[in-house]
Formats: structure tokens, sequence, C-alpha cells
């Protein structure tokens, strides 16, 4: 990934001085174009920043860190600074994150190859059977190894209207949303900007759930237990703001939270402008008890950065 031209120049990603792995070389990187893992953080004197308080439930997001460290290794440093779980990763690595204590706090859907699972959704029915059918085998999944969440998406508008678009993701998701019952696995859909078009994974032009009360309205029209918002906060400061009024006020819709810095989804530092200790502060207040998903696209040091998410998240 390129370093975001907004943030300070001369910040090259090295692994961390705080090192907090003994042990053998990292694995190699799977998938084309990943780049070789740095070496095995090993530990020294010096203590590493992780939770110690616990209130906050954190996670991984694996997309964000895929190209820096192989899936054992990034597990080995979920433990290390007290996250328990590794998030949107392939099932097949389901097995290993429950041999190691860990959950998937959120499961992706496999949309096929090089297609990103945000672009075709609910709100189209020509793609209804295949995100459906894609949904119900994220679901078996994490019914098979007791997790609890799977992520959904109203889809690119297409030229479909916004009314006509809500009115399709209602219909889809009421298809699919009595077998998420049945397992008892909870749908989140999220909500992404399409303001920011300097990078694929910073924002979303054409996504058709670019608002809260637009997502909202969805779920409480499907009308489940199991139907939920995925709250990105990153995402929510870009198209709504007013992000502690939002988590109060959908504080019973609230299936999963996801973290980033604003403007550039960076690391949670002193570069952007949300405040992240007040918003988890929220979190608590309004009795959320899932976890916060740490999703930013590092441009310094990887670890350092999880470093300082985790610490400034557990309030």
């Amino acid at each position: 990934m390129s370093q975001d031209q907004s943030r300070p120049t001369g910040q090259s990603i090295q692994p961390s001085r705080r090192r907090l792995l003994e042990g053998a070389a990292l694995l190699g990187l799977t998938g084309a174009g990943m780049s070789q893992a740095p070496q095995a953080f090993a530990k020294t004197e010096e203590p590493a920043k992780r939770i110690t308080k616990g209130r906050i439930k954190q996670s991984i997001v694996h997309w964000c860190f895929e190209k820096y460290w192989a899936v054992e290794p990034m597990i080995e440093i979920a433990k290390q600074l007290g996250c328990g779980s590794i998030e949107l990763i392939a099932p097949e690595h389901f097995p290993l994150l429950k041999k190691h204590g860990l959950e998937c706090a959120i499961a992706s859907i496999d949309m096929g190859k090089d297609v990103p699972p945000f672009v075709k959704g609910f709100n189209n029915p020509k793609y209804r059977q295949q995100v459906i059918q894609a949904t119900k085998k994220s679901i078996d999944a994490c019914a098979e190894h007791g997790f609890k969440n799977v992520i959904c998406f109203t889809g690119m508008a297409e030229g479909i209207p916004s009314d006509v678009g809500a009115n399709h993701c209602v219909e889809g998701l009421k298809e699919v949303i009595g077998y998420a019952e049945q397992k008892k696995v909870t749908l989140c859909m999220e909500m992404l900007n399409t303001r920011d078009d300097s990078h694929p994974m910073k924002g979303h032009p054409g996504y058709q759930g670019n608002h809260t009360d637009y997502c909202i309205d969805i779920i409480k029209r499907v009308d489940s237990p199991n139907m939920k918002l995925l709250f990105d906060i990153y995402h929510v400061q870009i198209m709504d703001g007013d992000v502690i009024r939002r988590i109060r006020q959908h504080k019973d819709h609230l299936g999963h939270i996801h973290t980033a810095g604003n403007p550039g989804r960076g690391e949670l530092d002193e570069h952007q402008e949300i405040a992240y200790k007040p918003i988890m502060e929220a979190l608590l207040e309004v009795g959320y008890n899932g976890f916060v998903g740490q999703e930013f696209i590092p441009v310094r040091d990887p670890l350092a950065g999880l470093q300082q998410a985790v610490a400034l998240c557990d309030v």
C-alpha cells in the first residue's frame, strides 16, 4: 500500500522497536502481490502497549495487516496485544482461531475472485441469489465455529434509485434473515462513505448505503433481532458526523464497530480528527458489549500503530 500523502513524510514502515514475539521468522504470506512479512518480533525489556482494562473487546481486521503478517504470526500478535479476535478473515482459518482461543468477531462474504463484497449487495435483484448464497455460506461457517456476526452490504447503486434500492434490500434480507436466526448468527449491514475517491478502500463512490439513517431504516424494516448495523466510526464521521449522538440514538441496533483515523483511514494518532476515547466511553455508556475492530490502513510501522490504537480504545 502506498503511503497516505496527507500524512507527514519520512515515516517509513519498519519493524517495531517494541517487539512482541520470539522465535522463527514469520511464515510467508499467500496471495498475489503481497510483500514478504517482516521478521518475528522478539521480546525486549521495554513494555509493549496492550489492553489492560478490557472493558472494550478489540479485534484486528485481517485485510488491513495481511500484507505484513501471515495468519499465525497475526494470531500471536493479537494474543500479545490482548485482542480477542481476528475478523474479516477467510473461514478456512476459523479452526486455527479457535485453537488459539480467538474469535472471528465478524465474517466477510465471498462474492468471487477480485470482487469486493460491498460491490454486489441486496439492493440489486440481479445479484440477489448470489448474495444470499454467499451470505448463507458465511452464516454456516460462523455457526459451525460459534462465531456470531456476518457482514452485509447494500451494494453499489448502479442507477437504482435510493428508495427502490432500500426496498430491494428489505426484500432480499427477509429471504435470509430467518436462516440467520435459526443459526443464531446476526447480519450487520455496513454504511460506507462515498466522499473519499483517493483509494479503493478509503471510500466507495457509488455505494448506495452511504448514510447511517438509510441503513437504519432498512434494518428496522427487516425487523429482526438478528439484523444490526456495522457502525464504522470512520465512515460515519465522513458522511454524517455527530458520532456520539448517533451511538446513543442507535444503541439498540449496533452490531459491530470499526475504527480508523480520518482523514486518510490511517492510524488512530495525532494526525487525525476523531476523538476515540470519548467515543469508546459512549459505547460503554449505552451498554455495547460487542467487538471494536481496528480497521485502519497503516502508513508506518503496523505494530506500533496497533499498539497505539488498542491502548487508546482501552478505556
